[in-house]
């Protein structure tokens, strides 16, 4: 029996170490379907419910894997279907590769059926490598560089194969005019910088009495480089949400994340220092880094076309984050200006001082701040978390502090609502034998997750540890639009777009054969949590949460402060709700113990700002 197109990819894939494809059918790839069963499903056909959850699946299964991450969809509806998840790994560097169907060559350009110029479709998304197979023998050059490209670039590529050219007798290519042979292997390097940069960039760092670090993903493998630097130059350590399990969040001169989402001494490490170093970060906002002829910066990022943007860097290199960082150390002297690294680390303790007692405030029934924190101390040392986009996020990046090997992700730059559990469920098939948790609002349980946990009962037989935790935090309101319309805004709560329907969550989990347990009460939280991390399959927390405890930036503006005032004399429908938990939370930064930041331009209105809270 000859072998087709459809068998040799599938081959093809199992010698480049595939071992899952998570997918939907359709008879864009009736040929791919068929060679599945003739391969006796090898690589694994993972069975999403929706095109867009196979995407998510196969970014969550890369970023925990460390692997490629691969996906399939019919032609048409199905390609298209794949886009959102596949922008979510362009967008955060990760490699997937898509393979997608066609309608026949023949019907192509006719208007045909489900005919979608997949080409000029996927062009911006796959804009490293979009490919369509019209001929057998183009086939191994085609995937190999589409695995290549992806790993090589972090980034997305795809592979289009029209329905037709799935059937045909697979030849390879010839030792002749025209034909493109091809072999497997994308080999490892690690770039590192001139050492004529090396020495420059020292000079910046050493010339430094007040330095600070930020790092992202892409430190996530310098590890003990970076904590080697940071001792040297008596830095302080903020982390980019793509980072935040770059470094362990115990240190006591991690700040924690930055940004919107972070912390205050994150944010107060960038207004007091003088020298910045970013290592393997791209991270976008600028106002969060230090005022512009503050500080001196060095940034190090293995991608040269990332290099030198969001700050005015002083000396941009160019490598891998530990290789550059072990050639830069022995060049760095150590600082002895002591007190920088005092004054950090007693912002920090004072930080999570202040996240336990916000988590301690009463809620109306539960506060989804104390929901999360009580689970800072229960997880296991090897977890995988996700949390998804939302006011969720909030709760993730404040409140839980990631250490040793437990690992945690996000939709960070795309930052789209839906990858809470599909992430979870490629992280289950990366590493079967971990526990994973993903972090959901109501929104987004409703937009995907529910269907997804469908997936889940199908397939969490297969996995060693069975545990996979959805904790759904029901509020019944679409959170983080609502504080934004409000903050930034200035505008009241518009309930037609807001409110979403209290959905009995662990009521459907329980249907679908998984374990469900609904909370309602905050005495009620922890025993949930222990629950749930030692059921035997995995579980659905529905934790009902106020919608009015606020995701108050720590360093919230005198203008959002003023906007989301503004709303309340316009009539917002949850006014003295918000009022009263914005105040509550807010205080709980004003305790004593508390440091003025008189040290930096800007200081007393700062400051003014954190006092008049909501």
């Amino acid at each position: 029996m000859s072998q087709k197109v459809s068998d040799h990819l599938l081959e093809r894939l199992r010698a480049w170490g595939v071992d899952h494809v998570f997918a939907y059918p359709g008879d864009g790839i009736n040929g791919l379907l068929a060679a599945w069963g003739r391969a006796d499903d090898n690589p694994r056909f993972i069975q999403a419910r929706h095109e867009e959850m196979a995407a998510f699946e196969a970014v969550g299964y890369a970023k925990f894997s460390g692997r490629v991450g691969v996906c399939a969809a019919t032609s048409g509806p199905g390609a298209i279907h794949l886009l959102n998840g596949l922008y979510d790994a362009k967008l955060d560097h990760v490699p997937v590769v898509a393979i997608v169907g066609q309608t026949n060559r023949s019907a192509m350009g006719g208007s045909y059926q489900q005919e979608v110029d997949l080409i000029s479709l996927y062009k911006d998304v796959a804009s490293d490598f979009c490919e369509m197979v019209t001929v057998p023998e183009q086939l191994p050059n085609v995937l190999d560089r589409a695995i290549r490209t992806a790993v090589a670039r972090r980034s997305v590529t795809a592979l289009i194969i029209p329905a037709d050219v799935q059937e045909l007798d697979y030849a390879p290519p010839g030792h002749a005019f025209k034909m493109v042979p091809s072999s497997l292997g994308a080999p490892q390097y690690a770039p590192v910088p001139r050492d004529e940069d090396l020495t420059r960039a020292a000079e910046v760092l050493n010339a430094g009495e007040k330095v600070a670090l930020l790092v992202g993903q892409g430190a996530r493998g310098a590890r003990q480089e970076v904590m080697a630097v940071a001792d040297r130059l008596g830095a302080g350590v903020a982390k980019a949400l793509l980072g935040k399990d770059a470094l362990d969040d115990d240190l006591p001169y991690v700040t924690g994340s930055i940004g919107l989402l972070g912390t205050r001494p994150s944010y107060e490490l960038m207004m007091r220092c003088d020298t910045l170093l970013v290592i393997g970060s791209s991270f976008p906002y600028t106002q969060f880094l230090p005022e512009f002829g503050q500080a001196r910066a060095v940034q190090i990022d293995i991608d040269p076309h990332m290099v030198g943007l969001r700050y005015p860097f002083e000396v941009n290199l160019v490598g891998d984050a530990r290789e550059t960082l072990t050639r830069l150390l022995p060049l760095l002297e150590t600082n002895r200006h002591r007190s920088w690294r005092e004054q950090i680390e007693k912002n920090t303790a004072r930080w999570w001082e202040v996240m336990q007692r916000r988590a301690a405030v009463d809620a109306d029934p539960v506060n989804p701040e104390y929901v999360v924190h009580a689970l800072d101390a229960l997880l296991p040392e090897n977890v995988i978390l996700s949390s998804d986009s939302g006011s969720a996020a909030n709760w993730y990046a404040r409140h839980l502090r990631l250490r040793g090997a437990m690992r945690g992700s996000l939709s960070g730059t795309l930052a789209t609502m839906g990858p809470g559990v599909p992430y979870a469920i490629g992280a289950k098939f990366a590493h079967g034998d971990r526990p994973a948790i993903a972090l959901v609002g109501d929104g987004a349980m409703q937009m995907n997750g529910m269907a997804e946990l469908i997936t889940v009962a199908k397939y969490h037989h297969e996995w060693e540890d069975p545990r996979l935790i959805v904790a759904v935090l029901n509020n019944q309101d679409l959170n983080q639009v609502t504080w934004e319309m409000r903050a930034m805004e200035g505008a009241p709560q518009f309930l037609p777009s807001q409110s979403i329907p209290d959905i009995p969550y662990a009521d459907f989990a329980r249907m679908v054969g998984l374990k469900g347990i609904r909370v309602e009460k905050p005495g009620d939280v922890v025993d949930a949590w222990t629950a749930a991390l030692a059921a035997d399959r995995p579980c659905v927390l529905d934790f009902v949460t106020d919608p009015a405890v606020p995701p108050i930036p720590p360093h919230a503006s005198l203008d959002q402060i003023e906007a989301a005032a503004s709303s309340v004399l316009k009539g917002d429908s949850d006014r003295a709700a918000m009022v009263r938990q914005g105040f509550k939370a807010k205080v709980q930064d004003l305790l004593p113990g508390h440091r003025h930041r008189a040290d930096r331009p800007g200081a007393k209105e700062a400051h003014r700002d954190e006092k008049d809270g909501t």
